[in-house]
C-alpha cells in the first residue's frame, strides 16, 4: 500500500538523506534499537516458552489478568499470544487437550478463530462458523469484557444490524465501563468503511473520551477517529477544511494522554505512534517529534502499516522527516495555521 497521506508523502520523499546525519538524533534512539511490536516484560516470557511447546507461562499470565480483572492488560496478551499462535499453534492445541473448558484457552481458541476468518476473503461465512467459540469463551467467565469484544468484531464482519451491536454494546458496556478494546471494536463498527459515518465515528469517540479517566486509553479514540478522517480524505484526494478543528482537539487530547506517562513507556505506545502520524499529517512536526521523543524504541504496527509497504520503514522514514523538518529552521505552521490533507 502506498502513503496514503498527501502531507505524509511529501515527508516522506524528503526521507533518504541518511540517518545518521548529525545533530539530529538527540533524544530519540537509533534506527536499528527501534523495535515494533515489542512484547514486554509479562509477555515475553509467554512467548518464549510457546515457541518452545509450553503453554504453561501463557496460561499462567492470563489467568492472573483474569484473577486481578485487569480486562485491558488481558486483552493485550490475548493478541499477541494469538499472533503467534497463528503461525505456531502446537502449544494451544496442547493446552485445549490438557485443559478443554479453560476460560483462558478458550478465549484464546476464540480470537485465533476469529482472527483467521478474517484473514480469508470470505470472512462473513466464517465467521459466522466461528460464533459459538465467541459464545464458549463469553459463558466460560462471565466477567470477562474480551469476548465482547470479540463478538463485536464478529458483529462488523458478519454484516450485523445496528440493533445487533448495540444489545452487544450494552454486554461489553456492563462488564466493563471504560474498556479500549472493546470501544475501539465499536468505534470501527460505526466507522464510515463498515456502517456508520466520520460524524458518527467523531460523535462516538468524543462522548467515550468526556466520560474516560484521565489516564484511560479510551482518551485516545477521537485521534483514531481523525486517522481514519484524514486518510479517507486523502485517499480521495480531498481537503477537511470543515473538520480541521475537531482533528486538532482530538490531537490535542492525546498529547494530554501521552504526557500522563513516562518516556518509553510500551503501555501507551500505539497511542503515541498514531498520534505521531495524525500531528505530522496536520503539519504540526515540533509537536510529532516530541511523541517520537517520548515512544523511543517501541513502532507499532499500527498506523504505519497503513501508510507504507513496510511498517517500521514507514516509522523511521517519517520519524526522519520530521527530524529534518524541525532541523531546517522552516517556519512552524504551529497553531495558528495548521494545515489539512
Amino acid at each position: 500500500m502506498v502513503c496514503t497521506m498527501a502531507f505524509l508523502r511529501a515527508l516522506l520523499s524528503s526521507a533518504r538523506t541518511p540517518r545518521s546525519r548529525p545533530g539530529l538524533s538527540a533524544a530519540l534512539p537509533a534506527d536499528e534499537a527501534v523495535l515494533l511490536d515489542a512484547p514486554d516484560e509479562r509477555l515475553s516470557p509467554a512467548l518464549v516458552a510457546a515457541a518452545l511447546g509450553d503453554f504453561g507461562p501463557a496460561a499462567k499470565l492470563l489467568a492472573g489478568t483474569r484473577d486481578a480483572a485487569d480486562w485491558e492488560t488481558r486483552d493485550r496478551c490475548l493478541a499477541r499470544l494469538v499472533a503467534f499462535a497463528d503461525s505456531r499453534d502446537g502449544w494451544l492445541t496442547d493446552w485445549l487437550a490438557v485443559a478443554p473448558g479453560d476460560p483462558d484457552a478458550l478465549l484464546v481458541k476464540a480470537e485465533l478463530a476469529v482472527r483467521r476468518a478474517w484473514a480469508s476473503p470470505a470472512y462473513a461465512e466464517l465467521l459466522r462458523e466461528v460464533g459459538p467459540l465467541i459464545t464458549a469463551a463469553a459463558e466460560a467467565d462471565p466477567r470477562d469484557p474480551v469476548p465482547w469484544r470479540l463478538a463485536l468484531d464478529h458483529a462488523r464482519g458478519t454484516h450485523a444490524p445496528h440493533t445487533v451491536f448495540e444489545t452487544l454494546w450494552e454486554q461489553a458496556l456492563l462488564r466493563s465501563t471504560h474498556h479500549y478494546g472493546c470501544h475501539v471494536a465499536a468505534l470501527q463498527y460505526l466507522s464510515a468503511a463498515w456502517y456508520g459515518s466520520h460524524r458518527e465515528c467523531f460523535d462516538f469517540a468524543e462522548r467515550a473520551a468526556e466520560d474516560a479517566v484521565a489516564d484511560s486509553l479510551v482518551q485516545a479514540l477521537p485521534v483514531r477517529a481523525a486517522f481514519a478522517l484524514l486518510s479517507d480524505a486523502a485517499a480521495a484526494g480531498r481537503a477537511t477544511p470543515v473538520q480541521g478543528e475537531r482533528i486538532d482537539a482530538a490531537a490535542d487530547l492525546a498529547i494530554g494522554l501521552s504526557a500522563v506517562f513516562p518516556a518509553g513507556d510500551p503501555w501507551p505506545a500505539e497511542v503515541r505512534n498514531l498520534l505521531a502520524c495524525v500531528l505530522v499529517a496536520r503539519g504540526r512536526a515540533d509537536e510529532a517529534l516530541e511523541q517520537f521523543r517520548l515512544i523511543g524504541p517501541y513502532a507499532t504496527s499500527f498506523p504505519w502499516a497503513a501508510v507504507a509497504d513496510d511498517a517500521l520503514g514507514g516509522f523511521l522514514d517519517t520519524r526522519t522527516a520530521v527530524r529534518l523538518r524541525v532541523a531546517s529552521s522552516a517556519p512552524s505552521r504551529g497553531r495558528a495555521g495548521r494545515q489539512g490533507v
